[in-house]
């Protein structure tokens, strides 16, 4: 078993998913220390100077063997999500794959229908979940591969490489893991975030993204007498939903396309709460999705005096204008994964990353890959060689940054 497959396999068995209901509190769920905690003695043990601050985060610092043209770091988070489940995973590893679809202990499939990519890897050993739960390649893999990397230059004092930051943060996965990063303490010029998908994938830009929230009072009245009375705030969502446009929906949209996405509604005759968010790559666009939503609530306050109101709340931004002035960031990658062979991926993210609050805290951070798959389903895999490559393509991108 190579390295990396094996602190893969120990840290997606440690419990660590985060915690939406309890987001002023860092780490959101006290079990991400658990993890932490792991890491924190795993790099003492390498002679690795390392700290875990009181909010969670995990940070450890490589000295400098050669004259550096930068410091660079590397990051990746330890949370899963909570929904599916990241409770109690138990990783399976498929030898030799050899095709077809890949039944679950669970009974659910992984097809190659569904998923041709999968094809891809014939022949390589995949690491799958029970079907019940998150694998927590989502952000386990890159972890690993970043502890793996750091291990290899502990034990090669021949590998010559600039002052190398590293840091694990927790909560992540609900939009909090950059929020308390000490840039500072860090002490690095330029980072990597580790936190993408299949091999290859190489990201300097994501979504600007807001969170709104309708809340939509009502009154009600005897259902016998209510003629004339009753105001249904549940009717009222239904109106408010179906100004949305259908096709700027995320399941209507794809590259650079944004969208509009209603994700929860819980409502009664007196009161409905609809929340959502807004995504565009776009600046322009961006501001003025969001003045159409404002419309939206301007509309039904005017329909229904008094009973309707909007917050819009901004989460974070295209970090693209941060990182693009220092593009060497993308070059060093794109040629790490040449040199490696495989075919660099350069996309906008659908999406955000600690990544994007870094840069926007003076840490430009673009996104490489982690090799893993289907990120937040039960249905999450991820191929032992993708990890593997990883390993390298990082320690590649540290040498790049040698003079």
């Amino acid at each position: 078993m190579t390295e990396v497959l094996e602190r893969f396999l120990k840290y997606v068995r440690i419990d660590t998913p985060s915690d939406e209901n309890n987001s002023s509190l860092m780490p959101s769920a006290e079990c991400e220390k658990d993890l932490a905690n792991v890491l924190l003695s795993e790099l003492t043990d390498m002679g690795v100077e390392a700290q875990m601050d009181e909010n969670g985060y995990v940070y450890a610092v490589l000295p400098a063997n050669a004259e550096g043209k930068h410091s660079i770091g590397f990051i990746s988070h330890m949370d899963t999500v909570s929904e599916p489940s990241g409770v109690g995973v138990k990783p399976q590893i498929i030898k030799s794959y050899d095709g077809g679809d890949i039944m679950l202990k669970s009974g659910q499939t992984i097809s190659t229908a569904d998923f041709p990519e999968l094809e891809n890897y014939i022949g390589d050993d995949l690491v799958v979940s029970d079907g019940t739960t998150v694998l927590g390649a989502d952000d386990k893999a890159g972890v690993a591969e970043i502890m793996t990397a750091v291990k290899y230059i502990r034990c090669h004092p021949e590998f010559k490489h600039g002052k190398i930051g590293v840091a694990f943060t927790p909560d992540e996965e609900i939009g909090n893991g950059a929020s308390r990063f000490d840039v500072e303490r860090f002490g690095c010029e330029f980072a990597y975030t580790v936190d993408g998908e299949e091999i290859g994938e190489l990201s300097y830009e994501t979504f600007n993204a807001a969170a709104f929230t309708f809340t939509i009072s009502g009154l009600n009245i005897h259902p016998g007498s209510a003629y004339g009375k009753m105001i249904n705030s549940i009717l009222i969502a239904n109106e408010i939903i179906s100004e949305f446009p259908a096709g700027e929906r995320p399941e209507t949209t794809s590259g650079r396309e944004g969208f509009f996405f209603i994700n929860h509604v819980l409502g009664s005759v007196e009161k409905t709460v609809i929340e959502g968010i807004v995504r565009d790559h776009d600046e322009k666009k961006f501001t003025e999705r969001k003045i159409f939503v404002e419309k939206i609530a301007e509309k039904f306050s005017e329909k229904y005096p008094g009973y309707v109101s909007v917050e819009i709340k901004d989460q974070y931004y295209n970090c693209g204008k941060v990182i693009t002035p220092h593009m060497h960031l993308i070059d060093n990658a794109r040629a790490a994964f040449e040199s490696r062979g495989v075919e660099p991926k350069i996309f906008p993210v659908r999406g955000g990353t600690d990544g994007s609050g870094l840069s926007f805290k003076g840490l430009p951070c673009p996104n490489l890959s982690t090799g893993g798959h289907n990120a937040h389903s039960v249905k999450e895999y991820v191929p032992v060689g993708s990890m593997e490559k990883m390993v390298k393509v990082i320690l590649d991108i540290m040498s790049s940054y040698v003079k």
